[in-house]
C-alpha cells in the first residue's frame, strides 16, 4: 500500500478490490458470508446433542425432561449483521514502515467489510484507541466501508498507560443489541483480565478473534546496538541485538507471551486466528475461513 500519493479511503479500497478482494472471492467461490457466519436467531427445533455441537445451545429444560442432552436449532437470518471490534491503540504502529500492524488492521477490516456489504449485509464497527472508542453504526453499501477506512487512517491514539482491551469488550454489548457476528482484531498487547469480558461477549454472539503480530516482536534482526521504543508508553532503551543471551531472552519472552495470550483467549471461549505483517492477506483470510468451516463440520 506504499505510495507517494496521499492515502485516502477510496484509494485504499480500490487497491484492495483489485489486489485482494477479487482473488479472495475466487478462492472462496463467493461463499465468505456463509462460511464465517454463525447461527441465526430464530428458534426452530431441538435435536439430540452430537459431538462437536456448541454447548451454548444446549436446551437444559428439554435435557432434564428427556434425561438425554438436546440442543436448540436456529433458522439462519437472511441478513447478517457483522460488527468489527478494532484495536487501534499505539502498539499497532509497530512493524515495517510500509506494513505496520496498523496498516494490516486497516486492510483486514476493510476487506472483510467489503465482502460482507457486497452480500447485502450490514457492517458496524467500534474503533478503540487509548483515548476513546468510536462507534460506526451498522449500515450497508460501499460508502460504509469508506467511512470505516477513513476512521482507521486517522493517527493511532496517544501514548500513555498500556491498552486495556476490557474497555473495548465492555462497550460492545451495550452497542450490539441483536445477536451478530463479531470480529475482534487486536495485537492483544493489553492489561490482563480481558478474557472475562470476551467470555461475556461469546455467550451472546458468534465471535471470531484475529491476532495481529509482527515477527520482530519475537526476534529482532542481528544489527548490533539498537534503540527500542515501547509503542504504548514511548519508553526507550538501548539493546544489543547481536548479544546471543539477549536474543534468547527476547525469544523466550515472546514464546511465553504467545502461550499467555492463547490461554487467555481459550478462557474467553475462543481460539485465535493469527495474521502476521509478513502474511499474504488472501492466504491468511482463506486460512481463517477454512478453519471456521472445519470447526462446524
Amino acid at each position: 500500500m506504499a505510495s507517494t500519493a496521499p492515502l485516502t479511503a477510496d484509494r485504499v479500497l480500490r487497491r484492495l478490490e483489485w489486489r485482494v478482494i477479487r482473488r479472495l472471492e475466487g478462492r472462496l467461490q463467493g461463499n465468505f458470508r456463509t462460511l464465517l457466519r454463525g447461527h441465526g436467531t430464530d428458534f426452530r427445533d431441538v435435536r439430540e446433542y452430537e459431538t462437536g455441537d456448541d454447548v451454548r445451545h444446549i436446551d437444559w429444560n428439554v435435557t432434564a425432561r428427556m434425561d438425554e442432552m438436546f440442543v436448540r436449532q436456529y433458522a439462519e437470518d437472511r441478513e447478517l449483521t457483522a460488527w468489527l471490534l478494532l484495536d487501534h491503540s499505539p502498539s499497532m504502529g509497530f512493524g515495517p514502515i510500509h506494513r505496520t500492524k496498523e496498516r494490516v488492521l486497516c486492510e483486514v477490516a476493510a476487506t472483510m467489510a467489503q465482502l460482507f456489504v457486497r452480500g447485502g449485509n450490514r457492517v458496524g464497527a467500534i474503533v478503540y484507541d487509548n483515548d476513546q472508542a468510536t462507534t460506526i453504526p451498522p449500515r450497508q453499501g460501499r460508502s460504509q466501508v469508506l467511512v470505516l477506512i477513513d476512521e482507521l487512517l486517522r493517527p493511532v491514539g496517544g501514548r500513555g498507560p498500556v491498552t486495556d482491551l476490557r474497555k473495548l469488550l465492555d462497550i460492545a454489548p451495550r452497542m450490539i443489541r441483536r445477536r451478530s457476528l463479531v470480529i475482534l482484531i487486536s495485537d492483544f498487547i493489553s492489561e490482563p483480565g480481558w478474557e472475562r469480558s470476551l467470555l461475556r461477549l461469546t455467550e451472546r454472539h458468534e465471535v471470531v478473534a484475529v491476532w495481529l503480530v509482527d515477527p520482530r516482536e519475537f526476534e529482532l534482526p542481528d544489527a548490533g546496538l539498537l534503540v527500542v521504543e515501547d509503542a504504548e508508553t514511548g519508553e526507550q532503551i538501548m539493546v544489543d541485538s547481536s548479544d546471543p543471551e539477549f536474543r534468547r531472552r527476547l525469544r523466550e519472552a515472546g514464546e511465553a507471551r504467545e502461550l499467555e495470550v492463547r490461554a487467555a483467549a481459550r478462557r474467553g471461549g475462543l481460539d485465535l486466528h493469527v495474521i502476521s505483517t509478513d502474511d499474504d492477506l488472501v492466504s491468511a483470510l482463506v486460512r481463517i475461513v477454512e478453519s471456521r468451516k472445519r470447526l462446524r463440520r
